[in-house]
C-alpha cells in the first residue's frame, strides 16, 4: 500500500469529533469481566456481548474504528456477517491487536517487554485480507522507586517501531501505544517526566527504522498522578498533558488518541476535553481510544438483558466524548 493511502486510513481514524473504540481485550480478559457482572465466560458470550456492542444504532457518528481481538475478527455478527464486514458497511474501519502480551523482561525485576514480533508480517497480511486497516501495540511501563529502566524504555520503544515498521509495510496503519501505568504513588510531575522519556525513545527509534509518521497514530497515557497520590484537578492534568505532546511528539504524526488507563469513564471525558482546550493550535488531533471508558456502564445494563439499554449507553459516552475531542464537552450533557 502507499504511503498516501496510510496516511489516508490514519486522517480517517482521527477524523474531527470520532475517536476509536477498543475492544480488544484478551479471552482473559474479557471473561473476567463477563464474570464481574455474573455472566458466564465463553466464546459465545464474548460474541454475544461484543455484536450487541457493535450493532448499537448511529455509534458510526462518533467512532470512527473499533480495534478488534484475533477471536473477535474471525467471528461473526447475528445474522452470519463476519464482524469486520459489518463495521466496514457501517463506515467503521476494523482494526486487530497484535501484539502477543507483556512479558518479564530478563534481569529487569518488575518490568516487562511486549513480544509478539515474530510471525508479525504473516498475521498481518492475514489480517489485512480479513479487513484490518490498523493495528495496536502496547507497551507497559512502571514507575516505582528506580523504575523504569533505561533497558525497559529502549526495549519497548525499539519493539514498538519494528512493529509499526512492519504494519506499514503490510498497509496496516500502527497504533503506537506506550502506556505509562497509573499505579503508584508518584506525582504528576514524574508521570511527566517518565512520559517524556518513553516518548522521545519511540520517536527516535521510529526515525532510525524509516517509520513514515504521518502514517501512524500514538496511542499514550494522559500525564496524571499515580493512583496512589492525591488527585488533581483536571486543568492541571491538562496542562501537563499537552506541554508533554506539544515538546515530544513530531508535528507529523496523524493524531494523538489517548487511552484512558484506568480512569472513571467521567474523568476521561473531562481530560481530554481539558486537554483540547489547553493544546492550542497543535499540529495533530486530540481524540479517544476508550474500552472501559466506553463500555464499563454498557457491559453492566447487557448482562442484564437490557440490550437496549447498554446500546444507549455505549451512543451517549461515544458522543460524550467525540465532543470532548472538540473541546465541546461539558458536564451539563451528562444525565
Amino acid at each position: 500500500m502507499s504511503s498516501q493511502s496510510l496516511e489516508q486510513i490514519a486522517q480517517s481514524l482521527v477524523a474531527p469529533g470520532k475517536g476509536i473504540l477498543a475492544a480488544d481485550e484478551s479471552n482473559g480478559t474479557m471473561s473476567k469481566r463477563l464474570e464481574a457482572v455474573n455472566v458466564e465466560p465463553s466464546e459465545h458470550t464474548r460474541r454475544a456481548y461484543r455484536s450487541a456492542m457493535f450493532s448499537s444504532e448511529g455509534i458510526e457518528e462518533y467512532i470512527s474504528g473499533v480495534i478488534l481481538f484475533d477471536e473477535t475478527i474471525r467471528q461473526k455478527m447475528d445474522d452470519g456477517t463476519p464482524i469486520p464486514d459489518y463495521l466496514i458497511s457501517k463506515g467503521i474501519i476494523p482494526g486487530i491487536k497484535v501484539d502477543t502480551g507483556a512479558k518479564p523482561l530478563s534481569w529487569h525485576e518488575g518490568e516487562t517487554v511486549t513480544e509478539g514480533l515474530d510471525g508479525l508480517r504473516g498475521r498481518c497480511e492475514e489480517y489485512y485480507r480479513m479487513g484490518a486497516r490498523f493495528a495496536k501495540w502496547r507497551a507497559v511501563i512502571k514507575i516505582s522507586g528506580d523504575l523504569p529502566s533505561d533497558a525497559a524504555i529502549s526495549v519497548n520503544a525499539h519493539a514498538l517501531a519494528r512493529y509499526a515498521a512492519i504494519c506499514q509495510e503490510q498497509g496496516i496503519v500502527p497504533i503506537i501505544e506506550p502506556e505509562v501505568l497509573m499505579t503508584g504513588p508518584h506525582g504528576l510531575g514524574q508521570c511527566a517526566s517518565i512520559t517524556s522519556r518513553i516518548l522521545n525513545a519511540v520517536y527516535s527509534e521510529c526515525k532510525i527504522q524509516g517509520v513514515n509518521l504521518r502514517g501512524t497514530i500514538l496511542k499514550p497515557n494522559m500525564v496524571l498522578p499515580g493512583s496512589e497520590a492525591e488527585k488533581v484537578d483536571a486543568e492541571s492534568v491538562a496542562r501537563a498533558t499537552a506541554e508533554v505532546l506539544k515538546e515530544m511528539v513530531p508535528e507529523e504524526v496523524a493524531g494523538v488518541a489517548f487511552l484512558s488507563g484506568g480512569q472513571s469513564d467521567i474523568d476521561a471525558t473531562s481530560h481530554l476535553n481539558e486537554t483540547n482546550l489547553a493544546i492550542g493550535n497543535a499540529p495533530w488531533p486530540l481524540t479517544f481510544s476508550f474500552g472501559r471508558a466506553l463500555l464499563a456502564d454498557a457491559l453492566s445494563l447487557w448482562s442484564k438483558s437490557d440490550v437496549e439499554g447498554a446500546q444507549a449507553k455505549l451512543r451517549h459516552r461515544s458522543r460524550m466524548n467525540a465532543l470532548a475531542a472538540v473541546g465541546a464537552w461539558s458536564s451539563d450533557l451528562e444525565v
